[in-house]
């Protein structure tokens, strides 16, 4: 019998490409060859998102790449949108199958099934869905292959309340790995080579609730942070996102003091208004993120810190946006990823007065990304004729390659494979036209 080939699609963040790398390795352990999505294959796994209004439309254009290149091939719908709307994706024209939250780690039991039993293998939209209180067991994963890093899923599911966000109803409940897993998978990712693992998770500073949402964990995010240093092999650690009342001023220490952490933190605001963050049940003032910037540049003036904001929440009134621009020009960041507000289905924010007219919502994104282009370009001119470490990315992009610096800034050089997955100390030295660093090699090789 020939080798089924399947291919893999990821929409979303990087927890949805930590569970896609995981999947895929069982697709290999069950005898199917993986392909690229653009390649023929017999099965296509769309691993889908609903954190934007964008994101959903997206998924009807993938399925449709698939079909164009195979009409015949098996197409399965998985991840949080399958979720949270699983008839509405059974619904699209070429998917035959709907995996929810507690099923998408069984897709292979699921697709053997139904190809092995000719009368159900064509039947549109198969839905295997769950009511999202079942989501209470946790499964790791981790994500090798795809690229340079390497993201380690060790949390997930939120028990935040948070008034826009549909995230725990597409994962259920705050749970976290084990330590013992999550050390056993940090060694198994450095045995491959890589050399940085990204820590990744839906609300990773709630890490320490126990696999089944419980509160038998004895460790905490701190305790996980301290424990991966120590693992040999690894030369850089990065924390992906972290909710800022939960970035301790210890946890801050560790990594300032820490032989693979890296300074650069992703840390979201959403709004520069108490009044805003208020109404969407944010559990922190604009205060305690000052107070964690400054604590941040204060043990390492160097670091790179992202703030994740959202524009055009209802009720944000002009006072309100003009509030959050002025706080966020002030505060000694490195850039913003700026999210449009979409109306979420069974969100309270949903249901709020003041909705914000979406020319007004787009209006204020302009803006906020041309302020995140001038705090990256202010940033950037810090860190000239200083001595960074890079990590070089594996594409060829129009004759060059990018790396990062450990503080997050992205050089380029002429294209040279051995570069590829290489550490090497530089002098940054200028930036380029579009924006990326130059640079002088001061050692050839570090890792």
């Amino acid at each position: 019998m020939d080798t089924k080939k399947v291919a893999f699609y990821t929409l979303g963040c990087k927890l949805n490409f930590s569970e896609t790398s995981t999947i895929a390795r069982s697709f290999k352990d069950e005898g199917f060859e993986r392909v690229d999505f653009n390649d023929k294959a017999d099965i296509y796994v769309i691993n889908t998102c609903s954190v934007t209004e964008n994101a959903d439309k997206r998924f009807k254009t993938i399925v449709k790449q698939a079909q164009k290149v195979n009409p015949e091939a098996f197409v399965a719908a998985i991840g949080c949108y399958a979720q949270l709307k699983p008839e509405e994706l059974a619904d699209v024209n070429g998917v035959d199958l709907v995996l929810g939250a507690t099923e998408k780690f069984n897709v292979t039991y699921y697709i053997n099934e139904l190809l092995s039993n000719p009368e159900r293998s064509r039947r549109v939209g198969e839905v295997h869905s769950c009511e999202i209180e079942e989501a209470d067991f946790y499964v790791g994963s981790y994500s090798i292959g795809d690229r340079t890093r390497a993201f380690l899923k060790v949390q997930d599911g939120c028990d935040y309340k948070c008034t826009y966000c549909t995230i725990p109803l597409a994962r259920g409940i705050s749970r976290s790995d084990t330590m013992e897993n999550v050390l056993k998978n940090a060694k198994e990712i450095s045995e491959q080579g890589i050399k940085e693992i990204v820590l990744t998770g839906v609300n990773i500073g709630d890490y320490g609730k126990g696999e089944f949402g419980n509160k038998k964990h004895e460790h905490t995010f701190l305790d996980l942070v301290t424990e991966l240093d120590k693992v040999k092999g690894i030369d850089r650690l990065r924390i992906s996102s972290i909710e800022p009342n939960l970035l301790k001023n210890e946890t801050i220490d560790v990594v300032s003091k820490s032989r693979a952490f890296v300074p650069h933190f992703h840390i979201p605001l959403q709004s520069g208004s108490n009044s805003i963050l208020n109404k969407m049940k944010r559990r922190y003032m604009r205060e305690l993120y000052v107070d964690r910037v400054l604590k941040i540049k204060e043990v390492m003036p160097h670091a790179c810190i992202g703030v994740d904001v959202i524009v055009g929440f209802p009720g944000e009134t002009d006072d309100h946006f003009i509030e959050t621009y002025n706080f966020l020009n002030a505060l000694d960041i490195s850039y913003l990823h700026v999210f449009t507000y979409s109306e979420r289905d069974n969100t309270e924010a949903a249901e709020m007065d003041g909705v914000v007219p979406k020319a007004i919502r787009a209006k204020r994104s302009k803006m906020l990304r041309g302020l995140s282009a001038k705090k990256r370009r202010a940033f950037y001119e810090e860190q000239l004729d200083t001595e960074r470490t890079v990590l070089f990315e594996g594409e060829n992009k129009e004759g060059y390659i990018n790396g990062f610096t450990e503080n997050y800034v992205k050089v380029k050089v002429p294209w040279n494979p051995e570069l590829v997955n290489t550490i090497h100390k530089v002098k940054l030295t200028k930036i380029d036209d579009d924006g990326l660093v130059r640079f002088n090699f001061v050692e050839e090789l570090i890792a």
